[in-house]
């Protein structure tokens, strides 16, 4: 689609990165509820005690921190597809929050971390550039 029809508000190429976005939002948040799952259920696992993460709590507070943020993360993905802008402005400091979360968790779990992290960074990008985008998908606005 040309950028004329961008402008008079038709659909652009940017649309699959939204529904696209929306996605990675539902896998980083089911990557947070399987880390907070496996801090509550085994915390043996991780390859450092908890007192030598960044923040010195329990893994049970890191399991309980992560599967609330990996739920926030799940349902604002949905939302996100459908361009409404609470859902943004919400993802965007969930996303945010969530990146923060997994710099601190790092020592933990390095490797389900930098993907959580790197999939969180691809989600603030997206939300920030293109997130409106997607409100063309809702039926309400196509008239």
């Amino acid at each position: 689609m040309s950028q004329h029809a961008a402008r008079r508000g038709g659909l652009t190429k940017w649309i699959g990165w939204i529904l696209f976005l929306g996605i990675v939002m539902i896998v980083s948040g089911l990557i947070s509820v399987i880390q907070g799952l496996v801090a509550l259920l085994d915390d043996d696992f991780y390859l450092v005690a908890a007192e030598a993460l960044a923040l010195d709590v329990s893994y049970s507070v890191w399991g309980w921190t992560l599967i609330a943020f990996g739920v926030l993360l799940i349902g604002a993905g949905y939302a996100v597809m459908f361009g409404y802008l609470w859902a943004r402005l919400l993802s965007l400091i969930i996303v945010f929050l969530h990146a923060l979360i997994n710099l601190t968790f790092l020592a933990a779990y390095p490797i389900w971390s930098i993907i959580a992290i790197g999939l969180d960074l691809i989600a603030i990008y997206a939300l920030a550039v293109h997130g409106a985008e997607a409100k063309l998908l809702r039926r309400s606005e196509r008239g």
